[in-house]
């Protein structure tokens, strides 16, 4: 009896854990990702801010699994799923028995085209490292120019959304400001620089506990962030931001952190058959089941 297949979409924190959770079962496992590594994500607002390098977060994702020897790894970018084929559409279709997408999430921009054009996004690696020589170039930038104004607004740092990412961003951010950057840029007067943190709720971090979200907004206003609340922000363009009351906020740099759930490719089938069935001429065992003990991390 042939063993299911069961494909992952993703070598995230998800993707890991469930090919982690089936190293015993009777199963072929196949993660794919458009990557051919891992990277521990919490920590990517420090790669961000230049204080770890990107190599100290990532791990190749076929290291991570080498001791597993029922599962492979394939570096390719989903297009999209055929639930009634059941095939994962890559380079090439690949057919599954049993299908686990933890593709994450992708940065939501609300549709809003002008936003999505003068934003930078913190998700990858990619961004992270484009981030860092951005902010560093508006210092440089800064240090040359003889407009005051336009100082003011090269040292004008934004972050939309006060979430995990907004909040420890903003942190490093004000950190890295106070403590290294002066050091680097003697010339420069950094009395103009501000960081500001815009949230649309009435508090930041408004997934956690109360408490924990006051005090993280007080230990950022304690660093000079600035805390605006209870604002959305309504237009972007190349000078800066604008909110929905009608504030402007001339900045250089706008991180946008907004987020939400990733699908696998553009659009999946229109309609999902009512239960996964084996494919076509073959015959496999029932679900594979994690052994005794295999969801250990």
């Amino acid at each position: 009896m042939t063993a299911p297949r069961v494909v992952i979409v993703g070598a995230g924190f998800g993707g890991l854990s469930a090919a982690r959770a089936l190293r015993r079962a009777d199963a072929e496992v196949l993660v794919i990702d458009r990557y051919n590594y891992h990277f521990f994500q919490p920590l990517l607002y420090q790669v961000a801010s230049g204080l770890l390098d990107p190599a100290e977060i990532a791990h190749p994702v076929r290291s991570i699994l080498r001791g597993q020897r029922n599962t492979d790894v394939r570096m390719d970018e989903v297009r999209g799923i055929d639930l009634h084929r059941q095939v994962v559409r890559c380079s090439t279709d690949i057919p599954y028995d049993y299908l686990i997408v933890a593709a994450g999430a992708v940065t939501n921009h609300f549709g809003n085209q002008d936003i999505a054009a003068h934003t930078m996004g913190l998700k990858g690696l990619s961004d992270a490292l484009a981030l860092r020589a951005h902010v560093l170039e508006r210092f440089e930038r800064a240090t040359e120019t003889t407009d005051e104004r336009e100082r003011r607004r090269l040292l004008t740092f934004v972050i939309a959304g006060a979430g995990p990412t907004g909040i420890e961003y903003a942190g490093a951010l004000s950190e890295l400001f106070v403590h290294l950057l002066p050091k680097d840029f003697p010339r420069l007067d950094f009395a103009p620089v501000r960081v500001v943190l815009i949230e649309g709720r009435n508090r930041v971090l408004e997934t956690f506990h109360p408490r924990l979200g006051s005090m993280a907004a007080g230990v950022l206003r304690r660093r000079g962030v600035e805390l605006v609340l209870g604002r959305t922000v309504t237009e972007a363009d190349a000078a800066g931001i604008t909110l929905d009351d009608g504030t402007r906020v001339d900045a250089a740099t706008v991180i946008w952190t907004r987020r939400r759930l990733r699908l696998a490719g553009r659009q999946t089938t229109d309609r999902a058959p009512r239960s996964v069935r084996p494919r076509a001429g073959a015959q496999h065992a029932p679900a594979p089941r994690p052994r005794r003990g295999a969801s250990d991390w």
